[in-house]
């Protein structure tokens, strides 16, 4: 398996994430995935040996993927484990470095990628919009998510489920004394201790960012700017700062790297804030062009199937949506928490006016 940096410089390109955004009148909203019909769903698929057979014969699959590396890699291994022949490469970065990709290589006719995973659930709606998405439908798909968490013309599923929230250090914040509320973060005893993340690389921040400036407002921002934070890239960076004790507090950050550490006996906690935490919701899809068909159709169905779904919730610290997949123990349920409502639609309209607004804000 290849991989590229997490922390790469960001890619230059003259398609701004509003030009390929522009036109789409589809509607992303809650956590339901709502878009115009372009053609009824075709039939679920269950795996096949024929199917496999085909995956062999084209021996791999191409997997971008915003999910954080460790995460990615154990999905392929387990895939490449299940179905021996076939190996996956998991070609990880930022989500809107993700869809920047894809949009330049789409631009000038290369088809490489097969399966695609966005934590901004936006692009969705835009390569969909773009007819670019193939309609596949897995069995399990078809018997264990809810409406909501599948395209209704089958051309993409909810792989993952996860909230972007605060955490502590516990070796320099006491439980007692750690913020529990998004305002909390102003209080002048935080100056120089926080880390966040970037809405211009990462699609979870990205959300978040949209979902805490329409909750919270722009002055939120505004005053959390003052606190001398330290900028980072990925949602997975904040949580490793915070690990390593380069600042005592993350206000934003993937709560499943959160979750993976403190079950490491590594010293962090997470806060879900009284506001409520961001809920961020990331599909995969396949590609009409993929090199790869059928491996992208198995691997398609391996990652939105009970096994990987369980395996990313117990060792990924991902949510799931698959009615058969439960949570695991010492976790707070989903069901339990206060979030804050999706809204891709309104992501994909703003997108660029956020990233403009955060970056004049925190002058990053």
């Amino acid at each position: 398996m290849s991989k590229t940096n997490p922390m790469e410089t960001p890619m230059k390109t003259s398609i701004s994430r509003r030009t390929l955004l522009k036109g789409t009148g589809a509607v992303l909203a809650g956590a339901a995935f709502s878009t115009r019909v372009l053609a009824d769903a075709p039939a679920p698929e269950p795996v096949t040996p024929a199917l496999i057979e085909a995956a062999r014969k084209e021996g791999q699959v191409i997997y971008y993927t915003s999910t954080d590396l460790p995460v990615a890699e154990k999905l392929a291994k387990a895939f490449e484990a299940k179905y021996s022949g076939i190996a996956v490469r998991v070609e990880r970065t930022g989500a809107e470095r993700v869809f920047q990709r894809i949009g330049q290589e789409y631009s000038s006719n290369i088809h490489a990628v097969d399966v695609v995973n966005s934590s901004d659930a936006a692009h969705f709606i835009v390569w969909k919009r773009d007819g670019i998405l193939a309609p596949y439908v897995p069995e399990e798909v078809a018997k264990f998510y809810p409406a909501e968490h599948r395209d209704i013309d089958g051309q993409f599923a909810s792989f993952r489920v996860w909230l972007s929230i605060i955490a502590y250090n516990t070796n320099l914040v006491k439980a007692e004394d750690a913020p529990k509320s998004f305002a909390d973060l102003l209080d002048p005893k935080w100056k120089g201790k926080i880390v966040k993340a970037h809405p211009g690389y990462s699609g979870t921040i990205m959300t978040a960012t949209y979902q805490m400036q329409r909750d919270l407002g722009w002055t939120f921002f505004e005053q959390l700017a003052k606190q001398n934070i330290m900028q980072v890239q990925s949602s997975a960076d904040p949580p490793k700062k915070l690990d390593l004790g380069e600042r005592a507090v993350m206000a934003d950050g993937n709560e499943y790297n959160i979750f993976q550490m403190k079950e490491a006996g590594r010293p962090v906690a997470p806060v879900y804030a009284s506001e409520g935490s961001p809920l961020i919701i990331g599909p995969n899809g396949i590609f009409k062009d993929a090199p790869h068909p059928n491996a992208a159709k198995l691997f398609q169905s391996f990652s939105l199937g009970r096994e990987a779904q369980q395996m990313i919730i117990d060792v990924g610290g991902l949510r799931s949506v698959h009615a058969q997949a439960t949570e695991k123990a010492g976790r707070r349920p989903l069901k339990e928490i206060k979030t804050m409502k999706d809204d891709a639609a309104a992501v994909e309209k703003e997108g660029e006016s956020i990233k403009a607004r955060y970056t004049k804000i925190f002058r990053v």
